[in-house]
């Protein structure tokens, strides 16, 4: 497995575009620091974002979790533009005649994005717990580690995202198709939900529906945080309203998109193994 993962890094590495595209993903995800140094100050007008508590334990590991998830799209370039490049340089050829196994030519594959997402995890573990022992209010040990299912999640959603995109990147074979198609595939469930709200069930029971599509399944890992600051809480309250959502990571929503996974990698080898090469 570590000559596998050699292979490919070695290819990336080689590759300028994904050089710096990987690079600018990582500075991204660290750019999350740079939250805390917002501020306002306009008159009466005082606003500091840091003292809003969203790098209060355990609160980080939601907020974190969700925002840098939403950087995943630089990932996703590098993987489909990973496979495009391995059918125009004939690369993946060269590897076959080699002696690699096309069963180890999607491994290779499968073991690059459990890489990248498992940096990912590790990234904004590290630059969340830096963060919260600055800001946040509770320093003790329980509640710092609490909460922590979120980034269980986040590292589940990459895995399933980054597999949608390698298997897109091997059926379309051209990065900016694979890219359309996973646009294009977004827009068919968005599509699909307004149908099925419209003609068929009311908004849970569409939601629980829409929750076995890939891409929905993906997002329902982690819920939006924002609802769960205080001040939101305060303002709602104030209005004579609550907010009653469930923001846990449930087991069944894991078990949906790893199993979107298994399927979009033995896609990928499905599709692999009956072309002719």
């Amino acid at each position: 497995m570590t000559r596998l993962l050699q292979i490919e890094f070695i290819k990336l590495w080689n590759n300028r575009a994904s050089k710096i595209l990987i690079l600018s993903y990582f500075v991204l995800l660290s750019s999350i620091a740079l939250v805390a140094a917002v501020k306002f100050d306009i008159g009466p007008i005082k606003f500091h974002l840091a003292e809003q508590g969203i790098f209060n334990f355990p609160y980080i590991w939601h907020f974190n979790a969700f925002i840098t998830a939403f950087f995943k799209l630089f990932l996703a370039i590098v993987i489909v533009s990973m496979m495009a490049n391995e059918y125009s340089n004939k690369t993946i050829k060269q590897n076959l005649i080699d002696g690699l196994s096309k069963k180890e030519f999607i491994l290779s594959k499968f073991l690059t994005v459990i890489s990248f997402a498992l940096a990912s995890t590790v990234f904004v573990f590290v630059v969340s717990l830096i963060l919260g022992l600055i800001y946040s209010d509770f320093n003790e040990i329980g509640i710092i580690f609490s909460g922590l299912e979120f980034l269980l999640a986040f590292f589940v959603k990459l895995v399933g995202f980054f597999s949608f995109c390698l298997f897109l990147g091997i059926l379309v074979k051209r990065s900016a198709f694979a890219l359309g198609f996973l646009i294009l595939w977004q827009v068919f469930e968005t599509f699909v939900r307004g149908i099925i709200r419209w003609r068929f069930f009311d908004g849970e029971t569409t939601d629980f529906v829409m929750g076995f599509f890939p891409l929905n399944a993906m997002w329902n890992l982690i819920k939006e945080p924002f609802s769960r600051l205080s001040a939101v809480q305060t303002a709602v309250n104030q209005m004579g309203e609550e907010i009653v959502l469930n923001y846990h990571v449930h087991w069944y929503e894991i078990l949906i998109v790893l199993a979107w996974t298994a399927i979009f990698i033995y896609g990928s080898y499905a599709l692999l193994k009956k072309r002719d090469l």
